[in-house]
């Protein structure tokens, strides 16, 4: 567990170099200091409020949409011998799920990257991170009422709970902020190309490693079958994902696109984060397949409806979080009429509730603070106009 815990913080890297890749290069700082700075607020908001309303222990008679066990975090002897979990401690078990939260808040930082204030979004991390996150989760993981449906709603390592959640809240930023400046002009869609892709396909690659203690780590024990099954099952859905991607942009575009091909893989990652413990391999084949030629259509569709997502998290986290919930109610151990009716009323409630809150959040600190930097920051670069440095020393052309 430890060691999937760390594996799991070693996605914040992973997330860092994407959006550092996939965005432009006057805006490389400060897309490096919301990715630094996210896990430093996640672990600590969590340490003091988050895990303890996320796992409040629901008892028999509880209200279970909300329950706080407290401030700060704590244990008595039992909780560091088999008395807590044969398998891990107390210490070990916040650890593990902080890396978790912070990780939610990370997906929020790519749709709404090259114009938000920093200011602004740390503040929305804060209570996103603190609040948001660990109350959702309290309804499934914490044993709440999504826990205790006559046929409980299913999700494994979090693709509603995490990329769906953290997808929601991207698309409610996405929408109130705007497009990016010069994005969409007389009707027409311009691209504005990311400035490195060997950062962005390192990132992709430290984040398939670091799902293998995402998913891995939720079997909860160092059961080996299940372990070995959800690592492998985890890897099929990731290559699946990143080959349809590569074919289906192929036929589309007439070239393999890299940058489509790096989302398909993250694609079926997200969709077999659900199940990942359910489905054979071939299972998760299919299911990698699905949502890799998924999100090659939802990153067209969202730039046809003019919401900017400038390094696709949106397509990936909330609708192959989406696609991947659902798959449990249609694929594998658990497929179902009982089970898919769960999974589609999770995804509802879950939906519904995080984006009307998120997008509420949004619009209040718009109206209190300014959520957006102004046109000639943003022009000239956030890394300037945030930070007053930039990260590439490169000469004036001569």
């Amino acid at each position: 567990m430890m060691v999937c815990a760390a594996l799991v913080f070693f996605m914040n890297l992973g997330f860092a170099c994407v959006e550092t890749g996939l965005t432009q290069a006057k805006n490389t700082v400060n897309i490096l200091f919301k990715n630094a700075i996210i896990p430093c607020i996640g672990i600590l908001t969590y340490a003091l409020i988050g895990f303890n309303l996320m796992y409040p222990g629901f008892g028999e008679g509880d209200n279970l949409w909300f329950k706080f066990a407290g401030f700060g975090i704590t244990t008595d002897e039992a909780g560091i011998t088999s008395a807590y979990n044969a398998g891990y401690t107390y210490w070990t078990d916040f650890l593990f799920q902080a890396m978790f939260a912070a990780t939610t808040a990370t997906i929020v930082s790519g749709a709404v990257a090259e114009r938000v204030k920093l200011s602004s979004f740390m503040v929305f991390t804060v209570i996103f991170v603190a609040i948001v996150y660990p109350l959702a989760g309290s309804w499934k993981w914490g044993n709440g009422w999504a826990n205790q449906m006559a046929t409980p709603f299913y999700d494994f390592a979090g693709s509603t709970l995490v990329h769906s959640v953290g997808g929601w809240g991207a698309l409610a930023g996405a929408i109130i902020l705007g497009a990016r400046r010069g994005k969409y002009v007389d009707g027409k869609i311009k691209p504005i190309l990311g400035h490195s892709m060997p950062l962005a396909t390192l990132g992709v690659f430290i984040l398939w490693l670091g799902w293998f203690g995402f998913n891995g780590g939720s079997v909860l024990s160092a059961d080996p079958g299940l372990v070995s099954l959800t690592l492998v099952t985890t890897s099929m859905s990731a290559a699946a994902g990143g080959f349809a991607a590569s074919i289906v942009s192929w036929i589309f575009f007439k070239k393999p696109d890299l940058s489509m091909t790096l989302n398909g893989i993250l694609a079926g990652l997200v969709g077999i984060t659900a199940g990942a413990d359910q489905m054979s391999p071939m299972t998760a084949t299919y299911i990698g397949l699905i949502s890799g030629a998924l999100v090659f259509f939802s990153v067209l569709f969202f730039d046809k409806i003019k919401i900017d997502d400038p390094v696709g998290a949106i397509s990936v986290h909330l609708v192959c979080g989406i696609f991947g919930t659902l798959a449990v109610g249609l694929f594998g151990a658990k497929a179902g009429g009982e089970q898919l009716m769960s999974q589609i009323k999770g995804v509802a409630v879950y939906g519904a509730f995080t984006f009307v809150v998120t997008l509420i959040l949004f619009s209040v600190i718009k109206l209190v603070m300014g959520l957006r930097v102004s046109p000639e920051e943003e022009s000239e670069g956030l890394d300037i106009g945030e930070h007053g440095g930039v990260a590439y020393d490169i000469p004036p052309a001569k």
